[in-house]
């Protein structure tokens, strides 16, 4: 009974003195956070210019004035005086038919018309001494009359055997060949006005107040590489179509040199309202929040979330109508995810080392 005692004494004595030596201490939390680093980004200086306010459209190049030349008399092509691309002018004479029937006639109605004259003048001094009756002197008059409408109209005929341009433009196109025989309608070339050239546009309605005759317009032609061609809004369509819900405007390209083609496709820019000098950022600074836009600026090292109010943007650029300052430091690269009164370094800053480590890396060199 003793022994067992003691041993159970023993054991309980082991126990604790095992439990006391074997352990260490658990260690006390740090309760110090690490300081996040700071973020690096780059500033720039909102900057002052003009903003316009633009609609933007396409559709192709057009000539204003075209038309089919035809034959207004039947003949045979006995020849061409001008062939596709060349330019023409108005009244000018493009091919030649053959004339003999209609000058024969025309040589016909000349003798009977100079016949009727000189019967004419012999009558009138009859009536002026009463021997022809007023009736008959009157008839007489009337043959006149109607054989110098004859002569002027065979005249005109052996005129058309001379088909001539109706505008001034550039041979677009030739339909017939020396020999054939032609009738009265037949096209016969085609002349296309190259100056002006023009654009059809067709406008949303709610853009309706924004548009008016004069506004210029920047057009990019792609056939010419982008080459950029100012031009205006002549006419704006009184009318909205109510199955498209749009109107019709027409823009006038005035091309002296003519490197624009009628069917080139051109990018309209209908430049409809400028606001000049008016601060101005990359719109790739500006972050869209539920709150509305905002941008980020460095205020002694720290970022800074500042609410901006935007207007016209025009080739990459906003313009700012409130919330920013001409000397405000705008971040424009770093500002992805960056947070509110987060550190940051800025890199580009002039103090920021750059410069000196390539003059040591320079020296070292």
């Amino acid at each position: 009974m003793t022994l067992n005692r003691l041993g159970r004494a023993g054991l309980a004595c082991a126990l604790l003195l095992a439990g006391c030596g074997s352990g260490e201490a658990p260690p006390t939390p740090d309760t110090d956070e690490e300081e996040a680093p700071p973020v690096p980004v780059e500033t720039a200086r909102p900057e002052r210019g003009d903003v316009v306010a633009v609609y933007s459209g396409t559709a192709p190049i057009e000539a204003f004035a075209e038309a089919d030349v035809i034959a207004k008399v039947e003949g045979e092509i006995r020849e061409i005086l001008v062939e596709e691309g060349d330019a023409v002018t108005e009244g000018q004479v493009l091919a030649r038919l053959d004339g003999d029937r209609l000058r024969l006639e025309l040589s016909e109605s000349r003798a009977q018309l100079q016949k009727m004259e000189r019967d004419f003048k012999r009558n009138e001094e009859l009536s002026e001494k009463g021997l022809l009756s007023e009736g008959d002197f009157e008839k007489l008059q009337y043959d006149l009359e109607a054989l110098r409408a004859s002569y002027k109209l065979a005249s005109l005929e052996l005129d058309y055997t001379q088909i001539r341009a109706p505008i001034d433009g550039v041979i677009s196109q030739r339909f017939a060949r020396i020999g054939n025989t032609i009738k009265v309608g037949d096209p016969v070339f085609r002349v296309t006005g190259m100056d002006p050239l023009v654009a059809y546009l067709h406008v949303p309605e709610r853009e309706f107040r924004n548009i008016a005759p004069g506004q210029p317009v920047d057009i990019a032609i792609d056939a010419l590489g982008n080459e950029r061609v100012q031009a205006k809004v002549s006419r704006v369509g009184t009318i909205v179509d109510p199955d498209t819900g749009t109107f019709k405007i027409t823009i006038e390209i005035s091309d002296p040199e003519q490197p624009i083609k009628p069917g080139m496709f051109g990018r309209m820019s209908i430049i409809f309202d400028r606001h000049e000098n008016v601060l101005k950022v990359p719109r790739s600074v500006l972050i869209e929040g539920t709150d509305g836009m905002h941008v980020f600026v460095v205020e002694d090292d720290v970022a800074i979330r500042r609410p901006v109010e935007t207007g016209y943007s025009a080739n990459g650029f906003v313009e700012i109508t409130s919330g920013l300052d001409d000397d405000d430091d705008v971040v424009v690269v770093g500002q992805v995810g960056l947070k509110p009164d987060a550190g940051v370094i800025v890199i580009n800053a002039p103090d920021a080392g750059g410069d000196a480590v390539k003059e040591t890396v320079g020296e070292t060199d």
